[in-house]
């Protein structure tokens, strides 16, 4: 008996619950106790922390005490790549990148002031040597050490912005890289480290913004029996399950194919140029592979100790949109759960008769 269906994820991929009013109170209550301020970014870590119940985020808030530092707290965040932390470093970058501009246009600015006064200086001594013929040697001999003198001074300013500017492109290249990293991360599952639902929707919208997306398949893969396990085993057993599965399937593809992991226990593969046999061939070969790698231990006699799990896919030419597409490949999956003898289902309109609905 499987599970009973889920419904199919939004456009944006699947989100998490919205928090309760419990769930704010704690949390609230928490932030007081530890004098911490009431910031958005705040209230996403401490929600991690207790009611999302990541154990290393609180470990690594407890330790800061009470009264804890802004910027400890935000390196907690940014340390676990939680959405509105990776946001602040984004436009932290940003203002970075403007003001190391700024910078470098004042440099410059400079550097050209100080250069025409100086070709302006040794004009007029140039002029002065050529008209005054009378002159003593003296005289000659001070104008030589001034024009002397500018040039040097020329050259140490040339080469204090020739520094400046070599600074000034490392420190863009470094904002550039933190929001290189800011991005991926927001784009990526903390746990599996897969592609996370953002990353999906994503995708799946290039499907259909660009030529040619004809002839691909969405493949929805999910754990059967998940909560179960994760009531009898406990939450870090099941965390070690999906992270063992992550890298079942991310070795199960090739380069140009697309996983993600876009909710608890579900996953979502894209592949390119594939028919409605191929896609089918596909599933199974991501079934088999679940099955034949992913074994726990357990002392129940009941309970085989292998991870199973229902597949449903769809193609884009029976789509018109993502939206559609996806709703078709999740009311396949739902077919596959409903009935442990076809664990993998693909889309057909003979699925909108017997759901009577469509998709």
């Amino acid at each position: 008996m499987q599970d009973a269906p889920k419904s199919a994820p939004s456009a944006q991929g699947r989100k998490p619950a919205a928090p309760t009013a419990s769930d704010v109170e704690r949390v609230a209550q928490h932030m007081a106790m530890l004098h911490v301020d009431g910031l958005p970014r705040n209230y996403e870590l401490f929600h991690e922390a207790i009611c999302g119940r990541n154990a290393a985020v609180a470990r690594e808030i407890a330790a800061l005490g009470s009264r804890p530092s802004q910027i400890f707290l935000d390196e907690i965040g940014l340390r676990h790549r939680l959405v509105t932390h990776c946001g602040l470093a984004a436009e932290k970058s940003h203002a970075e990148a403007a003001r190391t501009l700024r910078d470098l246009a004042l440099h410059l600015s400079n550097g050209v002031t100080h250069k025409r006064t100086l070709l302006r200086a040794l004009d007029a001594a140039a002029r002065s040597l050529a008209i005054d013929n009378g002159r003593g040697l003296a005289d000659t001999i001070a104008e030589a050490e001034f024009v002397s003198a500018a040039l040097t001074q020329l050259l140490l300013t040339e080469t204090e912005l020739g520094r400046k500017l070599e600074d000034g492109l490392k420190t863009l290249e470094a904002v550039d890289e933190g929001m290189n990293d800011a991005q991926q991360a927001v784009l990526r599952d903390r746990l599996t480290s897969l592609p996370n639902s953002i990353a999906f929707a994503n995708h799946v919208d290039a499907l259909y913004s660009a030529a040619g997306q004809s002839g691909s398949a969405l493949i929805v893969a999910d754990i059967d029996h998940f909560r179960a396990i994760n009531e009898k085993y406990g939450a870090a057993a099941g965390n070690k399950l999906l992270k063992k599965l992550a890298g079942v399937f991310r070795k199960s593809i090739k380069k140009d194919d697309f996983v993600a992991r876009i909710g608890g226990d579900e996953f979502a593969f894209i592949f390119r140029n594939v028919s409605l046999q191929s896609a089918h061939a596909i599933a199974e070969r991501l079934r088999s592979s679940v099955e034949d790698n992913l074994v726990y231990a357990t002392g129940d006699a009941g309970d085989p100790g292998r991870l199973t799990v229902s597949i449903g896919f769809a193609l884009t030419d029976e789509a018109a949109s993502p939206e559609q597409l996806q709703g078709q490949a999740v009311l396949a999956l739902a077919t596959a759960r409903a009935n442990s003898r076809t664990p993998v289902v693909g889309y057909t309109r003979d699925l909108l008769r017997v759901h009577g609905k469509a998709a």
